[in-house]
């Protein structure tokens, strides 16, 4: 199985059948068959072999990102524009994807960074509460229901051909400390490097954007 025959398994299958606290909504749109079409033009374009990857973990998806397109850290302009996968979905912008796209471009386009990592979040599923995004961290229950779930994600996510000697983090505070205790008990990744959240940095440090770029690129790079 090449890697995004693993990766494409694993999201047509994926599921939480916990209980979760009254209000939260599961976010999955792998259930939508035209999504899970664009993640399988997505994957089948840049992980059609058996390379290693290099994981890089997010919090969860969000309403106007993955929650969309299916794919981390990539709204419906970014697939368009940058991998060239046309679709009908509301071309809205999302920060944290602005975020990613500037970096992947400087890196040296989506053909060369995704040929040496993955993205994927600590809950690949994400959450809703009253209309808006939910951290799985955001509520103390939720994060216990759905801690096993987080732990078998990640063993899955880590078969697709994974390499375990470094994961990244996207998120220096709690989504860095519940990995860093996660990993802890369960061994996944020898050493897991933090860095400042995609939409942290469009919210709150604009302004030191590039300074930014280049600490993701100096900490991505071999």
């Amino acid at each position: 199985m090449t890697f995004a025959d693993h990766v494409l398994n694993f999201l047509q299958h994926v599921v939480i059948s916990t209980p979760l606290p009254q209000g939260v909504v599961v976010l999955n749109p792998y259930h939508d068959k035209h999504v899970f079409e664009l993640c399988r033009k997505f994957y089948k374009h840049y992980y059609s072999d058996e390379r290693e990857r290099i994981l890089i973990l997010g919090i969860n998806p969000g309403r106007f990102g993955a929650g969309l397109t299916g794919i981390p850290f990539t709204d419906p302009v970014k697939l368009e524009k940058h991998c060239g996968i046309s679709n009908t979905l509301l071309k809205k912008p999302e920060l944290s994807a602005d975020f990613i796209y500037t970096m992947i471009e400087a890196f040296g386009g989506p053909v060369q960074f995704y040929s040496k990592f993955y993205f994927s979040s600590v809950c690949p599923l994400g959450f809703i509460k009253e209309g808006k995004n939910l951290n799985y961290y955001d509520i103390r229950e939720l994060q216990e229901s759905v801690k096993g779930f987080i732990v078998y994600s990640l063993k899955a996510t880590i078969n697709f051909g994974i390499n375990t000697e470094t994961c990244y983090c996207l998120g220096e505070g709690k989504n860095f400390d519940f990995l860093n205790k996660l990993n802890a008990d369960h061994k996944f990744f020898k050493k897991i490097i933090p860095l400042a959240h995609p939409r942290f940095i469009m919210q709150y440090r604009r302004k030191k954007l590039n300074e930014y770029l280049e600490k993701y690129l100096v900490k991505l790079s071999p």
